[in-house]
């Protein structure tokens, strides 16, 4: 197991190509299921846990890895399935997701795979929209379900939205702002426009990259300003069909859209996202999600822009 992830931190140069890794992995049944290589450290054999008092019924105990103590979920348990067992027959898959460690139990890991994003589709409406997918794609003729991690630790762990000092952000004429959302998990595109919503800004939502992109230039082929109409971009890096990245990308080599002012916003960690940012030319990162942060930010980039 240990070889698996041997070459993982050679991997992110994938990242900015609209192409991604995952690491495939089964819970309960032949299901197969993934996440992003980006977000994973390593994968261990289940150690022993330590319980925690009135804890989420999915947080099956803490494990001491290294010196650090990291929660341990159940992620079957977590998206509705029989609990694994804690076991050294299952396995941890130890991740950073919005600045924090946790790691998920599951029954057995697969293997690593390069996809282009392209071939990774938002799920069908027909799963309805309490399932824990973002995204679904085929590998090998087997469907493989991507995980709405978001979703689960914002059900586990709780989120806050609440701002101290929410004063509503307008333009220099008092004009109310308008910005588009681009984002695959519901939860995080819920999250980013009840924050905004506290300071009196619209939002228009996608669900992927290239639905951004074709929104926008649908605007732009209707004569309409597109950087008028939309004072700031707020998009993911990681979602189906087109990656934050891509869509920075051909909003700057568009010249009826390279005006316009992004904001990449990932739960992706690491410096690396700085570099990237700067590379596609996007004005901003900021990682997910503390609320106070995310307007903050804003508030900076529109006056450095001249907005307000």
């Amino acid at each position: 197991m240990a070889g698996i992830l041997d070459e993982v931190d050679k991997r992110t140069n994938l990242v900015g190509e609209n192409r991604l890794e995952i690491l495939m992995f089964r819970l309960q049944g032949r299901q197969l299921f993934a996440i992003n290589v980006f977000k994973v450290q390593e994968v261990l054999s289940c150690p022993r846990l330590t319980s925690i008092p009135q804890a989420h019924s999915a947080t099956r105990g803490l494990a001491t890895i290294r010196n650090k103590t990291i929660p341990v979920i159940d992620l079957a348990a977590a998206i509705g399935q029989k609990p694994l067992e804690v076991s050294p027959d299952n396995l941890i898959i130890i991740t950073e997701y919005n600045g924090t460690v946790q790691a998920f139990l599951v029954r057995a890991v697969e293997r690593i795979v390069n996809l282009n994003w392209e071939s990774i589709k938002a799920p069908p409406r027909s799963v309805g929209r309490q399932n824990y997918l973002t995204a679904v794609t085929r590998v090998d003729e087997q469907l493989v379900e991507i995980i709405d991690v978001e979703k689960i630790l914002s059900e586990i762990i709780g989120e806050d939205l609440y701002l101290a000092d929410a004063q509503p952000l307008h333009d220099k004429e008092g004009n109310r702002l308008k910005f588009l959302i681009a984002d695959d998990s519901l939860v995080a595109r819920n999250q980013v426009r009840r924050t905004l919503e506290q300071i009196d800004v619209d939002c228009e939502v996608t669900t992927t990259g290239k639905e951004a992109l074709d929104l926008l230039k649908k605007h732009a082929d209707e004569g309409i300003d597109v950087a008028e109409e939309f004072k700031l971009v707020i998009s993911d890096i990681e979602m189906p069909e087109m990656d934050g990245y891509t869509l920075t990308t051909e909003i700057r080599n568009d010249d009826r859209l390279k005006n316009l002012n992004i904001m990449l916003h990932s739960s992706l960690s690491g410096g690396f996202n700085e570099s990237m940012t700067q590379k596609v030319k996007a004005d901003k990162f900021i990682p997910k999600f503390k609320a106070e942060e995310l307007v903050g930010e804003i508030k900076s980039l529109l006056e450095e822009k001249g907005v307000i």
